[in-house]
């Protein structure tokens, strides 16, 4: 009984696969931008370099002689576009405490930044690749305030979280695609 059940697949959860045998380096460069936000790409390979640190045991680094594989990334397209707006009445000017007629602010409140990826892990001899997704999407909200006295740029912060979810997501599928 002890021999079939430990031929039938079942593996400790939580712990990380190996990719292949030998595969010991994988070369991170920075990722291709493709949009006009700038340095964008700068952002999004810190967090892929950190995550493959944090999670797995390869070494990484960012020269492509050394490694045993290649991590090749292009970021497509970057959108940030307004999905809510401010529907409190405005004041006439004359008034404190009357709204105009029907009027309202139609100011954006909260923003949906959306960022379009490629990612392709190749082997750097044979130039198999071992993992590919052309379509990876991402989105993140953030708010914007009414008031401009107390306005705070949060597209930066949105982009860190969405950066951070990305590399999360991407390591874990190039370790569990083997």
């Amino acid at each position: 009984m002890a021999l079939f059940l430990s031929a039938c697949g079942y593996h400790v959860g939580g712990t990380v696969s190996q990719m292949l045998p030998g595969l010991k380096v994988i070369a991170v460069p920075a990722l291709k931008n493709d949009t006009p936000r700038y340095r964008i790409e700068q952002r999004m390979t810190e967090a892929v370099v950190h995550e493959f640190i944090a999670r797995t045991k390869y070494r990484i680094v960012s020269s492509e002689d050394s490694a045993d594989a290649v991590l090749h990334g292009e970021i497509t397209s970057f959108e940030a576009i307004p999905v809510v707006f401010d529907t409190t009445p405005t004041m006439t000017p004359n008034s404190t405490t009357v709204p105009a007629a029907n009027t309202t602010s139609a100011r954006a409140t909260t923003m949906l930044v959306s960022v379009h990826m490629k990612v392709s892990l190749e082997d750097r001899e044979t130039k198999k690749v071992l993992y590919k997704n052309d379509n990876y999407l991402f989105r993140e909200p953030y708010e914007i305030s009414t008031d401009p006295s107390k306005f705070f740029d949060e597209q930066g912060p949105a982009l860190e979280r969405m950066s951070r979810d990305f590399a999360s997501r991407l390591v874990s599928d190039v370790v569990e695609n083997f």
